[in-house]
């Protein structure tokens, strides 16, 4: 049976923006430790993670500037998840989208020949930047490069997004409904909550927490490997991955994790759980016909197809977690 659901939560408000209620919190999780005799994390035997990706105001919440559409209910799925399965989640990880105004991504970046920003999901290809239909405001050269590199990996083209998850800014917090779940989590099994910023580089884009999507511009270095939280991360013997959006940074994510698992110890691959019912895409941009690279609940849907073939167990939020 899962764990009663605490007594501040509510799940009509999982979309809403607000301070969370750390002391209430607290309060709570003394005795909610004491009543339901739930150990340490330190005392698990079977070690299990919650890795949610990017669950942040700035996707999660209606009426920010890149809500995924899906995303509240989503994330109460996965508040009910781990409200109900507290004692069985040895630690909590999330990554944090961290950007600036002016990074390759956002309109800022770009003006074209009458010297307008783009609008908000608008793709630019590596042609367009070649002929001059868009051109960076500074580093034409690396910019011309990304465009060119992003494209050959046939994962994606460089799209224009909203200005999203600003470093400072409200938008950038984990969605308060789960920071209250996080120190909850934190304070009921003594154990602290891990963070993983990402996304901090102009010139490259990082939907991936693993990695950037590209790595080497002109020559420099503008990214690389996560390899220490891997590490830490494939240490536990089960981790659930949850999160926004399915179509891009839970996406390049899972790829990150795969190819690394699939060059190193192929086996490692059954220890990852995806949490389907917890993660929704990105909708295509309002193109018709829509182009295959930018349509994107198919690629995340294929994309979930092939994890599964390839050893990861596709999992829903009301699956109850067995520990051997």
């Amino acid at each position: 049976m899962p764990l009663p659901l605490p007594s501040f939560f509510d799940s009509k408000t999982v979309g809403d923006v607000y301070v969370e209620r750390a002391a209430r919190i607290a309060e709570e999780a003394e005795s909610y430790a004491r009543t339901h005799r739930i150990a340490p994390s330190g005392k698990d035997a079977f070690r299990i993670a919650a890795f949610g990706i990017d669950v942040q105001i700035g996707f999660c919440s209606p009426g920010a500037s890149l809500f995924v559409p899906g995303a509240v209910d989503d994330t109460r799925r996965a508040l009910l998840w781990l409200y109900g399965n507290l004692d069985k989640l040895t630690a909590l990880h999330f990554s944090l989208d961290t950007h600036r105004a002016f990074q390759v991504f956002h309109p800022a970046w770009w003006i074209d020949r009458d010297g307008k920003h783009p609008a908000p999901f608008t793709p630019i290809f590596h042609e367009d930047v070649r002929t001059g239909a868009w051109t960076p405001v500074s580093h034409p050269r690396e910019s011309l490069e990304y465009c060119r590199r992003l494209e050959a990996t046939g994962k994606y083209v460089l799209t224009i997004w909203p200005y999203h998850t600003l470093l400072g800014g409200v938008s950038h917090a984990l969605a308060p409904a789960m920071m209250e779940a996080a120190l909850f989590h934190a304070l009921v099994r003594r154990h602290q909550t891990s963070f993983e910023t990402k996304g901090t580089h102009a010139l490259t884009e990082n939907y991936s927490v693993l990695s950037p999507e590209v790595r080497e511009l002109g020559g420099k270095v503008v990214g690389a490997f996560n390899a220490p939280f891997v590490k830490a991360l494939l240490e536990y013997d089960r981790i659930y991955v949850f999160g926004q959006a399915k179509s891009h940074c839970v996406l390049s994510t899972l790829n990150d994790l795969r190819e690394h698992i699939e060059a190193t110890d192929p086996s490692l691959v059954k220890k990852i759980y995806i949490l389907e019912d917890a993660m929704s895409p990105v909708p295509p941009p309002p193109i018709d016909p829509v182009p295959a690279a930018l349509d994107f609940p198919r690629i995340a849907d294929r994309a979930i197809e092939d994890f599964r073939r390839a050893g990861m167990n596709v999992v829903k939020t009301t699956d109850p977690i067995v520990v051997p």
